[in-house]
């Protein structure tokens, strides 16, 4: 019982003893300002020392001083490095349309996606990439990427097997928290994106411009040239005045050709990517296209011979593009079939690859040789440029067939000397 009434004794002199210990500075303050007050100021001790004790216990009855210790702040804890896995990059690789390729610090292809498995079957997984691709700058850029970890674009132009034209990009994966020298796992991306068909295209541009300019600069200086003399020396010559006049009508209707031509050729091309949905019975189409250059095949001693099906044959079309595919074919084949007296028509049901229809249109003279035979259908393309001319052609007409039959989804076919007693025989299947 003794020690249950001692514990709260003491434990109250504990907390004095810590009072008169938090506050000893300011108790030891005041203890020398009453000192200074009895020696200096005449107190009597014995209220100096009443006071003192006084004060004590108003500062035992104040609460005690908080303190408070603020914890530091937490450490930022380290950010571990991510591992890239071999499926990661493969995802990445895939989802790029281009063809592209993930080398390791060796230049050893690691990974190809589909595209490139497409376009570069050679560079297969396990090969050296400037092995398979001896070319400087392609060496170069991968050599500089791999030992700096910079980045390079360049424009790759191939003549064999074929012509072509690709920017490459060669790019550093870079992994968070590694440096590039030391990082024995470092790979390069090299993406392959085709420049060949732009190049093409600003290629049949320029060709195109120049070769109208051309067509276009003869009868123009011609013109000229008529006019001048009509009037200056055959100002007053009637004879001379009719001549002339004639053949300015004439260069004056080339041009006129030729601008309608580049002019059809220009809208079939605005509407290329756009198929058509009319329908269009192919039977009557040739039956009227026919009548249309009766008079043209009777001036050259030429007969068109049909040979269609009974029934209807109804594909889906533009008319009028069909009917200038049709009308071409026939003309240049009434033009340049020169030893043959007839055009063989013919329209035949098939099955071939979603294709349901072929034209034929056959003459029979002399063909052509056959290294000219994949260029016909180029824009101004002549196999004889004087002969042309006087048969009053443009050197589009084949060039509006190709693209007409493009345009509806189909193929052309052009054969010189293909069966005994044939020509040029050029065929358009359609679906």
């Amino acid at each position: 019982m003794d020690d249950a009434h001692a514990h709260p004794a003491l434990t109250r002199s504990q907390a004095i003893l810590g009072r008169l210990v938090a506050y000893a500075p300011l108790l030891a303050g005041l203890v020398g300002v009453v000192i200074g007050f009895v020696l200096l100021g005449g107190l009597r001790l014995d209220l100096a020392i009443l006071g003192f004790i006084l004060i004590c216990g108003f500062v035992l009855a104040l609460p005690l001083p908080t303190v408070t210790i603020a914890a530091p702040p937490p450490a930022p804890l380290p950010i571990a490095p991510q591992a890239t896995s071999d499926d990661d990059i493969g995802t990445f690789v895939e989802a790029l349309a281009d063809p592209s390729l993930v080398l390791d610090r060796r230049g050893v292809v690691i990974y190809r996606n589909a595209a490139a498995l497409r376009d570069f079957p050679n560079l297969a997984v396990g090969k050296v990439l400037t092995m398979a691709l001896r070319n400087p700058e392609l060496i170069a850029s991968v050599e500089t990427a791999l030992r700096t970890g910079e980045g390079r674009s360049f424009e790759l132009h191939e003549t064999l097997p074929s012509e072509t034209w690709n920017r490459v990009a060669v790019s550093p994966l870079r992994r968070s928290c590694r440096d590039w020298a030391d990082d024995e796992d470092r790979n390069l991306l090299v993406t392959v994106q085709s420049l060949t068909e732009l190049k093409r295209v600003d290629a049949l541009r320029s060709d195109f411009i120049a070769n109208a300019s051309h067509e276009l600069r003869t009868p123009l200086a011609s013109l000229m040239g008529f006019i001048d003399t009509l009037l200056g020396p055959a100002a007053k010559d009637a004879a001379a005045r009719e001549k002339f006049l004639g053949i300015m009508r004439g260069q004056a209707e080339r041009m006129s050709r030729l601008i309608d031509d580049m002019l059809s050729l220009s809208r079939i091309e605005m509407h290329q990517h756009v198929r058509p949905t009319g329908s269009v019975d192919l039977s009557g189409l040739l039956r009227e296209v026919r009548e249309s250059l009766q008079s043209l095949a009777k001036a050259a001693e030429f007969e068109i011979v049909l040979d269609l099906p009974a029934k209807p044959a109804v594909v889906t079309g533009d008319r009028g593009q069909l009917y200038e595919v049709a009308e071409n074919l026939i003309e240049n084949a009434i033009k340049y079939g020169a030893t043959g007296k007839s055009v063989d028509v013919s329209l035949v049901e098939i099955d071939r690859s979603g294709l349901h229809y072929q034209l034929s249109v056959v003459d029979h003279g002399p063909g052509v040789e056959p290294e000219h035979v994949p260029r016909m259908t180029e824009r101004f393309y002549r196999i004889d440029a004087e002969t042309s001319r006087k048969k009053k052609g443009t050197g589009l007409g084949l060039a509006i067939v190709k693209h007409i039959v493009q345009r509806h989804r189909g193929q052309i076919v052009i054969k010189s000397r293909a069966r005994a007693g044939e020509g040029l025989r050029v065929e358009v299947l359609l679906p």
